[in-house]
Order: C-alpha cells, then structure tokens, then sequence
C-alpha cells in the first residue's frame, strides 16, 4: 500500500470520527473508527466500526449508522479535497468481542501457578 493511501486512510478515520463527535454527539457515543481501507483508485473503502452494547444496542446503532452515512460522506466531502470520494461501506468490526471471549476464557482457567524457587539461592527460576 502506498504511503498516500495510508495517510488518506488516516485522514478519513478521523474525519469520520470527529463528524460523529461533533454532530452526533448522543447517538453516536458508544461508536468507534477502528480503520478505514480506501481502494488505491480512491473509488471505494470500508469502515471498520466497533460498537460498545448488547446484540440489541449494536443493530440498532448500526442501523443508525448506515443511515447518515449520506449525510457523514457529504461533510466529509466538505472537509477532505480528493479528486474522488470514496463511496463507503460501514463494516461492524467484531474483534474486540472475540478478544473479550478469549479474555473470559483465560479467566475461567485461572490462574498460573508461580515457578519453582531455585534450592541453592532461594529465588525464583526464570
């Protein structure tokens, strides 16, 4: 990926998440940019979002989401000067939940027993 790229796929990002600060204020508070990919030929990109809630609360804040996306791409259209913008997709990104699952998991096992302490100097072994 070229440097130019990604500091459109920056750029974006934080545009897109300073639009969702700034103007939706209250709907938007539990929504986080995780990532934008916008294709080398600036035509299309995904938005990676993840949304803090239950199953109910994320649907609807998706839903939400994909309806103002005509009115996030006309301000973002306002703010960034490209030759073409990009027609986005809002992509929910689920990678915080699987990291939550394995988080749980981990605590389900318990703990680790310590090592050994070394009998000749009574410390710890690496």
């Amino acid at each position: 990926m070229s440097n130019r790229i990604v500091r459109i796929n920056e750029l974006v990002q934080r545009e897109i998440s300073d639009i969702l600060r700034q103007r939706y204020t209250a709907e938007a508070v539990a929504i986080t940019v995780v990532e934008v990919r916008i294709a080398p030929d600036l035509r299309d990109g995904r938005v990676f979002v993840a949304i803090v809630g239950d199953k109910d609360t994320v649907a609807q804040k998706f839903r939400w989401l994909q309806k103002k996306s005509g009115e996030i791409r006309s301000e973002l259209a306002s703010r960034i000067i490209l030759k073409f913008l990009p027609h986005l997709t809002y992509v929910l990104d689920t990678s915080g939940d699987r990291v939550a699952r394995l988080l749980h998991a981990l605590d389900q096992v318990g703990p680790a027993e310590p090592p050994p302490a070394d009998p000749d100097h009574g410390d710890v072994l690496p």
